[in-house]
């Protein structure tokens, strides 16, 4: 039997995020993955961008993993949202809060080139790829996986602790009997990359239409990455436009404050849904990122929250004196995670139904609001906290502070 104290399933962004933040802490760690990250057909890491807060960039440096993505990764240093139809709309300058910049716009593909960089040739580390879980057997004290790999017999690995980075449909949290909310937005995020005339200045921009929000991200070549956000039928329909008819149909959303649009890049097409699972531990297992929580793309908060989930789970690992994946263990990460985690399901969630309301008044009052906001420094102040993870409890990663094991006898 294969031991170990720490078995990951997933190593998408979450997932290697997790292998990379438990190196050093004397423990024994199994990651298993489906797809290898340079593969085409890996889902994490793919031609899209993430959006990173300064407390994600931090707990990349700390990781050690920030040097080889910075000379890919774009400085947002202003963010300019904008409701469709209405004069209200509300800016945040990085200069104004004391910053250099409120996040960077990174590669999905680099960001996993960096992190999987990091897994290799560790004494502490077994990885399982391309692998999947076959079976699940719950015991009081350990959990007993069976890993399938390809032209290969099955392995039984035993673990203390299961971690669930498997995403938003995640077999793991199913396994362990932990149900999940699921809310269909009924739209589809149309996502690709758009060359403006001008240059975007490095600024992002956030603007919501009739149809849906639409988000312009920074890019270093003077692109940016386009998240269209359209009901199910207009996506469907736009993934067959002719480019013309497609940047004919981003102009008319977003207007001209970047000039015309030149040209257009490949699209892909996601469906969106708020997924959350009603726990986030049960039975020796852990639930984090996108299998705890899969968020809608508006606020640009999914992967930021998720690694907060790493941050946390790998410092609690490293300082845990008693049994990992135990009672006590589990619900010091539910305590943890809990308050951050609501507070930004809600906050994207509202986003989502606010500004998606056709109700006349709901228009009038976010159109003031905007306005108000753009005028409140405190407002500004509290929205770069909330999104950088800059309230409760900041895990020592997020503050530049690496982690060692202070684990010892009992």
């Amino acid at each position: 039997m294969n031991r170990f104290d720490i078995a990951i399933v997933g190593g998408g962004m979450v997932g290697a995020s997790l292998a990379v933040a438990l190196k050093g802490l004397d423990l024994r760690v199994a990651l298993i993955e489906a797809v290898p990250h340079d593969a085409e057909t890996q889902p994490s890491f793919d031609e899209r961008t993430t959006a990173l807060s300064n407390g994600s960039r931090r707990t990349l440096e700390t990781l050690k993993v920030w040097p080889e993505v910075a000379p890919v990764a774009t400085p947002i240093r202003k963010i300019h949202v904008s409701d469709q139809g209405r004069f209200g709309f509300a800016r945040i300058d990085a200069a104004e809060q004391g910053l250099r910049a409120l996040g960077f716009v990174v590669p999905n593909r680099s960001l996993g080139a960096a992190l999987w960089s990091q897994l290799s040739e560790r004494p502490d580390l077994r990885v399982f790829c391309p692998a999947r879980v076959s079976r699940i057997e719950v015991a009081e004290d350990a959990i007993e996986l069976n890993v399938m790999q390809e032209g290969r017999d099955p392995i039984a690995l035993e673990a203390s602790l299961v971690v669930a980075a498997d995403g938003a449909g995640s077999a793991v949290r199913t396994a362990f009997g932990i149900e999940a909310d699921v809310r269909d937005y009924e739209q589809t995020a149309v996502i690709t990359t758009v060359l403006p005339r001008n240059f975007h200045d490095h600024v992002a921009y956030e603007r919501f239409t009739e149809a849906g929000p639409l988000a312009l991200l920074p890019l270093s070549d003077g692109r940016c990455t386009l998240v269209l956000t359209l009901k199910r039928a207009l996506a469907d329909a736009a993934m067959a436009w002719s480019d013309e008819e497609f940047l004919a149909e981003l102009q008319r959303r977003f207007g001209f404050r970047l000039g015309r649009f030149l040209k257009v890049g490949r699209r892909a097409a996601y469906p969106l849904s708020l997924t959350r699972a009603l726990k986030t531990s049960a039975g020796r297992c852990i639930i984090v990122g996108n299998a705890a929580q899969g968020l809608h793309p508006v606020a640009g908060m999914g992967f930021n929250l998720g690694l907060r989930d790493v941050a946390s789970l790998a410092e609690l690992a490293a300082e845990h004196r008693g049994d990992i994946g135990g009672a006590a263990f589990c619900a010091a990460y539910d305590a943890w995670r809990n308050a951050d985690r609501t507070e930004i399901i809600a906050f994207t969630d509202g986003l989502v139904r606010v500004f998606s309301n056709p109700w006349g008044p709901v228009k009038r009052l976010r159109n003031l609001a905007l306005l108000a906001f753009d005028l409140l420094p405190p407002a500004k102040a509290a929205l770069s906290s909330l999104s950088s993870g800059a309230a409760g409890r900041i895990p020592k990663l997020a503050r530049g502070v690496a982690l060692r094991s202070l684990r010892g006898p009992s």
